[in-house]
């Protein structure tokens, strides 16, 4: 990984000695992506900075690059895996400079022109000055896993790895877009696929280079030409199941070992579940003993990540990092900000904290580490989300809903529709007046390939490049991709159905217990409550300063409504399920950006990021989860007694209904054959779990999950072991 950053007369002109102060600054904004060396560059109409990451040819792999005649020069932020193949196939007489693994980039372009990217493997961001014919290239790899941005007018482009270089130019304009960014859907979690070209970037006048697109400048006049060089394949192929998934294990290791192939350390991050652990075990001899790290939080413990990771890890002979996320641990106001500036992304939320505090542990840890396997994106193409949009139901329940989202959001398009087909349990008007005509799934894996440009690559990229690290991402080989998108419907149903085509070519790589284990979410599900507890708490934190300035920015208050955003912040409590947290949290990092660019923050380099987590080790369970803010373990001779502020109440006008409220509040509605009800009336303050069970009837280890629970829920707490009550 590095970063790269510069400028390009388009008018004719020459950069002047201005240019070199400018370079300067755009190079130290983007420090921490390359912080073992850096290198400026002007001549002519160009300017160019460089800092570098060094994970391959350590010695000689400097860039600029360039050809021997001068007339290709090349700042190129990534990794060309296959190089050494594509250098072996150049004409005969070519000479490489070095061992870099970009520099094939410049030879290929000389040979192929517009092809020269054809057969490259790899994730890459490429700003190429052809000098001989008065031409800028930029260019990124297929999936947009390395970031490139730019902003024009008449006279000039600039461009860099991160937006918030080419605030460095006084030209850019620096005001966030809040029109685009609060009509974009994933922002405001619309329940539709969301297919968009480009990105959205959520700043005004700043563009990115599309992923798997070569954009060419002409310096005389600025005419641009785009060639697009790779899109999501459509055709079906013709195999077996069985051919598909050998097909697949095979992929999957070879894009493995190229991933794993460097001249620096690399880690991996583990979480316990299927993708991750696919990585891991097969890096494993590439890479060396490969360091694993874990986030181990509340979330993570409840729903057994941490546990799993532990364990296989155990079993390939690794070392594993359990990276611990204290309860009391909150983010403050600076912190975020420098987190936020550093994502310059309005969903920064608690996905990005965890992993950017992972691999802070991680470079602290193991200081000559530069590179980390991740398991990111194999959930996006390999039916990862079937079960969870099945609704309970199979395969075909999960194409219906597919379906169904796809008419939603071709509903915003016809908006004079919408009413015939939302006031009836079943829509009585075709698809084909909504002119819905793709296949669903398709549809769905096109919003997904958007969905991974807009989100995924871009948090992966900067959570990561926070520390001097760079994210490689094997599941993003787009042989893999196109292999899966070309499974026929006939073979769906079976191999894309909750990632069955990984598990099964995992089998003799993962032991069982790792390939067949459940899905489950990062820190949502079991758990999620303490996760969004610490960003309520953030949030209210200094008195609710985050949130004060984010309503004082630059358009948000023709965009926010000041008394409504402070009203739902008052009316959360840390007993609710607090998913609103989120979409709040949105809403005050779309105010923190506009704050900042209309008051830029120094270098992130400079900026403090707070204490680094620790790794817990050698712990028993109960210590470890006082520390992570969980509920007591919950023992047969426990006793759970009602919480002060919890009440059971019987609703008179409809038998059998019940209402829990906690603080005042009804929180759950329970029917008369509901498990939790009987629990709930059998707590006296005296029985123990093992005498609950028996009263109920139910399994004493079931009995003591909803204790637990209900504890966390802030309905019950415990007030004694080992003393029980016979009633």
């Amino acid at each position: 990984m590095c970063g790269l950053a510069g400028l390009a007369r388009i008018d004719g002109g020459h950069t002047d000695a201005t240019t070199d102060a400018l370079l300067e600054r755009m190079a130290r904004i983007i420090a921490h992506r390359g912080p073992d060396d850096r290198e400026l560059l002007r001549q002519g109409p160009v300017g160019l900075a460089f800092t570098r990451l060094s994970l391959v040819d350590p010695e000689s792999g400097g860039q600029p690059l360039s050809t021997e005649d001068g007339d290709l020069v090349l700042i190129a932020n990534g990794e060309v895996y296959n190089h050494r193949e594509l250098a072996a196939r150049l004409p005969a007489g070519t000479r490489l400079k070095g061992g870099s693994d970009c520099e094939v980039l410049l030879h290929l372009y000389r040979e192929r022109g517009d092809a020269f990217l054809d057969e490259v493997r790899g994730m890459f961001a490429i700003v190429l000055w052809d000098r001989r014919r008065g031409r800028l290239v930029l260019a990124r790899d297929r999936f947009g896993i390395k970031p490139l941005y730019y902003h024009r007018d008449g006279r000039r482009v600039v461009f860099a790895s991160e937006i918030k270089a080419l605030f460095a130019d006084p030209a850019t304009p620096r005001s966030l877009d809040w029109e685009q960014a609060l009509t974009h859907p994933m922002l405001s979690a619309a329940p539709y696929p969301h297919r968009a070209e480009v990105p959205s970037t959520w700043f005004t006048g700043i563009e990115c280079v599309p992923a798997g697109r070569i954009v060419q400048i002409d310096l005389a006049d600025g005419t641009t030409r785009e060639h697009t060089y790779w899109s999501l394949p459509t055709a079906d192929a013709d195999a077996s199941e069985e051919e598909f998934v050998r097909r697949y294990g095979e992929l999957l290791a070879e894009s493995v070992a190229e991933c794993a192939t460097a001249d620096a350390e690399l880690g991996v991050f583990l979480s316990g579940g299927v993708d991750s652990a696919a990585v891991t075990a097969l890096a494993t001899p590439y890479a060396g003993r490969l360091h694993t790290f874990t986030v181990l939080s509340a979330s993570t413990l409840r729903n057994g990540d941490a546990e799993h990771a532990s364990w296989l890890a155990g079993k390939l002979g690794l070392p594993n990092h359990q990276v611990c996320f204290e309860a009391d641990r909150i983010p403050s106001p600076d912190e975020w900000k420098r987190l936020l500036w550093l994502m310059e992304h309005p969903q920064c939320g608690p996905e990005q904290y965890y992993k950017h505090e992972l691999h802070r542990y991680a470079k602290q840890a193991r200081p000559e580490l530069r590179g980390m396997l991740l398991g990111a994106a194999s959930d996006e193409f390999n039916g990862g989300y079937s079960v969870d949009y099945s609704g309970g139901g199979g395969w075909d329940a999960f194409v219906a809903t597919l379906d169904s989202m796809a008419c939603s959001g071709a509903l915003r398009t016809h908006p004079g529709l919408a009413p015939w087909w939302t006031r009836t349990d079943v829509p009585l008007l075709s698809r084909e007046l909504l002119a819905v005509r793709e296949d669903p799934y398709r549809a769905y894996l096109a919003a997904e390939y958007s969905k991974i440009q807009q989100y995924n690559c871009w948090h992966e990229d900067r959570t990561a490049a926070g520390s001097g690290i760079e994210a490689r991402v094997p599941f993003l080989d787009h042989r893999l991709v196109e292999l899966v998108l070309s499974i026929p419907p006939s073979h769906r149903k079976r191999l894309l159905w909750d990632k069955t085509i990984l598990r099964e070519s995992m089998r003799g790589v993962l032991p069982d217990r790792i390939a067949a284990r459940e899905k489950v979410p990062f820190f949502y599900g079991e758990g999620q409550r303490h996760t969004h507890r610490v960003f309520l708490r953030m949030l209210r934190g200094d008195g609710a300063a985050l949130v004060e300035e984010a309503l004082a920015a630059p358009g948000a208050s023709g965009a926010l409504d000041g008394p409504a955003v402070r009203g739902l912040l008052g009316s959360l409590t840390e007993r609710d399920d607090l998913a609103q947290v989120e979409i709040l949290l949105r809403l005050v990092n779309l105010g923190l950006l506009s704050q900042m660019v209309s008051d830029l923050p120094p270098p992130v380099v400079d900026m403090s990021a707070g204490p680094v987590p620790v790794a817990l080790g050698g712990e028993n369970e109960a210590r470890t989860e006082e520390i992570l803010g969980c509920a007591p373990s919950v023992e047969p001779g426990s006793v759970p007694a009602q919480e002060d502020g919890f009440l059971l109440l019987a609703d008179t006008t409809a038998e059998g209904t019940w209402y829990v409220a906690v603080d005042g509040a009804v929180r759950y509605v329970l029917e008369k054959d509901d498990d939790w009800l009987d629990l709930l009336r059998s707590v006296d303050g005296a029985r123990s779990v093992a005498e609950i069970a028996e009263l109920t009837g139910r399994p004493g280890d079931q009995v003591a999950r909803q204790v637990a629970e209900a504890v966390e829920h802030g309905m019950l707490h415990l007030i004694e072991e080992g003393t029980g009550h016979a009633g």
